[in-house]
């Protein structure tokens, strides 16, 4: 018998970052929303818990205790006394520490499949609570949709959607480290009086009336600055990617990968070709949210 979750990437339509607090976090108004580009996770009896990774740059994927799968099993079990002896399989199809919560999907998929193959009857608060302890976006991958992020982005509140907006996901050459992005984020604000991160109101209703052009104006990432610091070339992508077309550019979460909001799919694949031919990229992915969260498949 074997269980297999699909669960999706997401992109940060608004990343407002506070000052760091006295545990090295930082408060968050993390805007996200799940698109339609998925790892599938799955999960079968064996002798002992092992984890093996296809697909797009699996050779960077670890496949030790580190990989969030992994301690997902782990942690499941742990609760429930049951030994974690699985194996893991992640087709993987997110780009790997691109800034679209691939490992954090992963850990998610994990969970949910596991919950399943163990029959453990955990509720949806305790799959959610042990979300929380494995990483700040790993909730909103179990959740899917569209939500605002507190706290470090574990605390979810759902966000409406009243329609569907079309990306365009320019995956760099390379990863950047989460931890490292953060930091020159608190360099370059040393100085600087941070103010408590909000979400806007102008893209909640945006979202809520599903309007492109609205949210293309109201998209913001206060971590893109330092993400261009540590990777100066991802301005030329994200040039590129506006002079084909797109509404707006940002980069998604902590990068590396750029997000391209478009008008419509037509808009989308055209976008696409521009950033493959532009040089700036490694691949283009067009992709469609909302999108629903980890699901048994």
């Amino acid at each position: 018998m074997s269980v297999t979750v699909r669960v999706p990437a997401k992109v940060n339509v608004q990343l407002a970052v506070g000052a760091p607090r006295p545990d090295g976090f930082h408060d968050l108004a993390n805007v996200f929303l799940a698109v339609g580009l998925y790892d599938e996770v799955t999960v079968t009896p064996a002798d002992a818990l092992r984890i093996t990774c296809s697909g797009p740059d699996a050779a960077q994927v670890p496949l030790d205790a580190s990989n969030l799968a992994a301690r997902a099993a782990l942690a499941l079990a742990e609760r429930h006394g049951i030994a974690p002896d699985v194996h893991i399989h992640i087709a993987k199809d997110i780009p790997v520490a691109g800034g679209m919560a691939g490992g954090s999907a992963d850990g998610a998929g994990a969970l949910l499949a596991c919950d399943a193959l163990w029959s453990t009857g955990a509720t949806r608060d305790e799959l959610l609570a042990i979300c929380a302890e494995l990483g700040s976006d790993v909730p909103f991958s179990l959740v899917g949709g569209a939500a605002l992020g507190t706290g470090r982005g574990e605390r979810l509140t759902p966000i409406e959607v009243g329609g569907s907006f079309h990306w365009v996901f320019a995956v760099a050459d390379g990863g950047l480290s989460t931890p490292a992005v953060y930091a020159e984020f608190d360099r370059l604000t040393a100085d600087t009086d941070v103010p408590a991160p909000e979400a806007s109101p102008a893209l909640l209703d945006a979202l809520r009336t599903g309007d492109p052009t609205a949210l293309a104006g109201a998209l913001s990432n206060d971590l893109q600055p330092a993400a261009l610091s540590l990777r100066p070339s991802l301005a030329d992508t994200l040039a590129a990617g506006t002079a084909a077309g797109a509404l707006a550019a940002l980069v998604s979460g902590s990068g590396p990968t750029t997000a391209f909001l478009t008008a419509d799919a037509e808009s989308a694949r055209k976008v696409a070709e521009s950033l493959l031919t532009s040089g700036t990229c490694r691949n283009a992915r067009t992709a469609v949210s909302p999108a629903p969260g980890a699901t048994v498949v």
